[in-house]
């Protein structure tokens, strides 16, 4: 098969498509044909050496794909050969074929192309396991989503309108805001325009947000806390900003009895990924089917564009997912 591939860590041009020996899959697995995968920051640090993949998984880029089963593993029961599925992956999406355990596959809905589905598993999962598995999301509560414009920001927003909850965002243009807005945001911040704070805690009443989604890190953090509620929780997702904050006041974390929770979906034990998938799937695929939910894609590239593809990102451009045709 073909894939794309990279052999020293750099800029978008080093990927390059290969041809790979084919994978096969283990008794609790499922062969996928790969249709459409989607692209995620982790790719492109992982394609810098900044990210390297967890033990065992494959080294292959791509953590999110739709496609066709091709073939079952002896023990597998619930799908069959010729379902299209999407699936969460800890690696090895940007090829025509990959393996996984059949427990991260979910079927996609009818009513979504290949293309829409492989928007769906890396982000998605990332904002409900987060906002709501291990945030405990409730209606009337208020929600402070940074990077409202990228795929996790873009199905937070949603998550947080259908549980009746309220999303407040930052991004960094009006487009994105006004983008945000549509899909269900309260409030909408643009972070060039000074900080975010005092717009947050004015928006909630002075109360502050119960839940804080946050993928920039150390210059968020001291705003973060201050326009944190009591008891409020804040989900450290990424560092882009930075990683090591000069000044931490542990008082006001005290005072607000704070919860701060360092997460990351792909290096977490097969066990509790398949959990997360499935209680996902449970929730949010009668959502999709109805429309009540929708993948936001922003742009699809022939995978031959992958170089492209992740210039886009890198650029900030993105308003939602990048996906790739897989061919």
């Amino acid at each position: 098969m073909r894939a794309v591939c990279f052999s020293e860590p750099g800029g978008p041009e080093v990927l390059k498509l290969e041809e790979v020996p084919d994978p096969m899959p283990q008794p609790d697995e499922i062969l996928v044909d790969v249709r459409a995968a989607g692209v995620n920051r982790a790719d492109l640090l992982q394609r810098r050496g900044g990210y390297p993949p967890p033990a065992g998984a494959s080294p292959l880029l791509g953590l999110e794909i739709a496609g066709v089963v091709a073939a079952v593993g002896e023990r597998v029961e619930t799908l069959q050969v010729g379902d299209r599925v999407m699936a969460l992956l800890p690696g090895g999406g940007y090829a025509q074929k990959v393996t996984l355990p059949v427990g991260l596959a979910l079927p996609i809905p009818s009513n979504l192309s290949f293309e829409e589905a492989a928007a769906i598993p890396e982000a998605w999962i990332t904002a409900f396991s987060n906002l709501v598995l291990l945030g405990n999301l409730t209606a009337q509560m208020d929600v402070l989503i940074h990077a409202g414009g990228s795929g996790v920001g873009t199905a937070a927003i949603q998550i947080v309108r259908e549980f009746g909850a309220r999303a407040h965002v930052t991004a960094g243009s009006s487009a994105k805001l006004d983008a945000c807005q549509q899909l269900g945001a309260r409030t909408c911040i643009n972070y060039h325009e000074g900080p975010f704070a005092p717009k947050v805690l004015e928006a909630t009443g002075g109360k502050g947000a119960e839940i804080i989604l946050d993928f920039v890190g150390a210059p968020y953090w001291e705003q973060n806390v201050s326009c944190a509620a009591t008891d409020g929780k804040i989900f450290l997702i990424g560092t882009m900003g930075g990683a090591v904050a000069e000044q931490v006041n542990l008082g006001l974390l005290l005072n607000k009895r704070l919860s701060i929770i360092g997460t990351s979906l792909r290096s977490r034990p097969l066990a509790i990924k398949v959990d997360f998938v499935q209680a996902f799937g449970q929730w949010a695929l009668p959502r999709f089917a109805s429309g009540a939910l929708h993948p936001v894609l922003d742009q699809i590239f022939d995978w031959e564009k992958v170089a492209d593809a992740h210039r886009r990102m890198e650029n900030n451009q993105n308003f939602g997912k990048i996906v790739l045709r897989i061919s």
